[in-house]
Order: C-alpha cells, then sequence, then structure tokens
C-alpha cells in the first residue's frame, strides 16, 4: 500500500479532466487567475487564502438534501476506510476526508449507516448527498452517479486458507466457488471473468469470510486494506501474494447536482494538495504498515 500512498498526489491531480462529468476545473481555473490579477496589484494573497476562497465560494452555491448538513452514505463494515467506533460513531479514512470536506464547505457532516448496496442508489434518489464507503469507480457506475477526482487506490486481493491449492487469479476458473461482498466491482469482476454460478455474494466481508472458513466458497475477493484485517483476526487464512483487480477511490455524488460535486472536488482537491488526505491515510495504513 505504501507504493500507492507515494503515487497519490502526482496521480489524483492527472484525473481532475474527468471528475464530475468533466467540469471539475470549473470552478479552480478562474480562482487561479483572480489570485494572480491580485498579486499583480501588490495585494498580498497567499495560497492558502486563495485555496480556502475557492473551496467558500464554490460551497455557496451547493444545495444538500438538508440544509446545513453534508449526508454521507456508507457501510460501516469496511476497516481502515469507514468502520464503528467504540464511541457508537463512525471512523476511518473516508469519515474523516469526509468531515474536513464538510468544514471546508460550511456544513456538518452526518453519517449515514446502510448495506452496501443502497449506497449508490442512495444518492442516486436524492436521499444522500455523497457515497463514500472504499467506493471505486467503474463505467457501470458512472451511469448512475458522478465520480470526483480520486483520492487513494484500492486493490482487490484474493483470501484463501493456508492450505488452499489456489496460488493465482488465474486458479479461481478452475470450479472455485468465489465469494463476495454483494454490490462491490470484486463482485462485479468475478462474474465477468469466472461466471455468475460461481460467484456467491454476501452483505459484508465479515459473511463472506466465515463462509470462507467453513469451507462454502473457496477464496474471497475483497479490497486489500480490510482483507488485512480479516486475515490477522482469523487464523489459518492468507492473502495470496498476486493482487486481482487495481482501482481508484472516490466520492460519490447525484447526477442531479453538479454544483454539489464540484465544490467537493474542489475542497478534496485543497485537501490532497496540503497533504490533509495523506496524513489521514497514513494515519490509518501506513504507519502500520
Amino acid at each position: 500500500m505504501k507504493k500507492y500512498a507515494a503515487l497519490l498526489l502526482a496521480g489524483m491531480m492527472a484525473l481532475s479532466l474527468a471528475a464530475c462529468g468533466g467540469s471539475s476545473n470549473s470552478t479552480t481555473a478562474p480562482k487561479a487567475e483572480d489570485t494572480s490579477a491580485n498579486a499583480n496589484a501588490g495585494e498580498a494573497v497567499t495560497t492558502g487564502e486563495a485555496e480556502a476562497a475557492s473551496a467558500t465560494d464554490a460551497a455557496a452555491a451547493v444545495t444538500t438534501v438538508s440544509n446545513g448538513e453534508l449526508h454521507m452514505a456508507t457501510n460501516a463494515a469496511f476497516p481502515p476506510y469507514e468502520m464503528s467506533a467504540d464511541d457508537g460513531g463512525y471512523e476511518g479514512i473516508d469519515v474523516e476526508v469526509a468531515e474536513l470536506i464538510a468544514q471546508k464547505l460550511g456544513l456538518t457532516l452526518v453519517v449515514d449507516d446502510m448495506e452496501f448496496g443502497s449506497v449508490i442508489t442512495s444518492v442516486q434518489s436524492g436521499k444522500e448527498d455523497i457515497a463514500m464507503a472504499g467506493l471505486t469507480v467503474n463505467e457501470e457506475r458512472k451511469k448512475n452517479i458522478d465520480f470526483t477526482d480520486s483520492y487513494a487506490k484500492g486493490v482487490q486481493v484474493i483470501i484463501v486458507p493456508e492450505d488452499s491449492d489456489i496460488q493465482t487469479a488465474a486458479d479461481l476458473g478452475n470450479n472455485k466457488m468465489i465469494g463476495c461482498q454483494q454490490g462491490t466491482t470484486g463482485s462485479i469482476y468475478c462474474q465477468d471473468d469466472y461466471g455468475e454460478d460461481k460467484v456467491t455474494d454476501y452483505t459484508n466481508g465479515a459473511m463472506a469470510i466465515e463462509a470462507l472458513k467453513a469451507g462454502k466458497v473457496d477464496a474471497v475477493v475483497i479490497d486489500s486494506e480490510p482483507a488485512k484485517q480479516f486475515v490477522a483476526k482469523n487464523e489459518g487464512l492468507k492473502i495470496l501474494d498476486t493482487s486481482y483487480v487495481e482501482e481508484d477511490y472516490a466520492i460519490g455524488v447525484s447526477k442531479d447536482n453538479p454544483a454539489l460535486c464540484e465544490a467537493i472536488n474542489s475542497a478534496l482537491n485543497e485537501l490532497i494538495a496540503d497533504g490533509s488526505v495523506q496524513q489521514i491515510i497514513d494515519k490509518y495504513i501506513n504507519a502500520n504498515e
């Protein structure tokens, strides 16, 4: 995961043209021109002030589900991106990134936990403002919701029993049963590669792991970071050395609310640029590597 974190700042900005339906630059480019003009006029405008103004201006025109609040749809069973906290609330990479975005937009973050299969549809239907649930970008999802720029990398890996004869992803094609979390890209890819009859979907990753331990499936395909935690807590399991698929995590926003998507994208890019996103990733992942 460290190599992905090291590439984060370089890679995230390069993806900005594709975010929010290709309109992510509409709020940031004018700000750069305004800052330059002010500087030529002798005004002392710092980069930090310009960035803050960018997010503030973007926030001024946004509409959210509930006035003054930013509602985040998630599935809090995906550590370290989102999980239940000891105080009854929620914590994780996505939660902390969303909190900083909400602060920049002058909003209060409200985290709404639900089954993963409802995360995208809740945003699509206008019940939630954003989807953050270790949500990876693919063409099918882009038909239903818009995405911001990417803020992290996801790697789909394969979990098997330590004595399994499965050594690579290719071995999954040898009449193996695969467990996945319902609605995830891991499930989609496995169904495409090995057939729907070879994939069993479960409500969450923990249930898929229990099925693996019980011998109901031969392998589980899931994102690398929760996979590490599942394997650490369940003796007799291992992660194969070879990855299955590499993906980008991004924030999902309704296609009916492009102004919100642009405002969130502006705030997100500021948080990437100033190192805040990387610090959060390091807190939950790299510091423990």
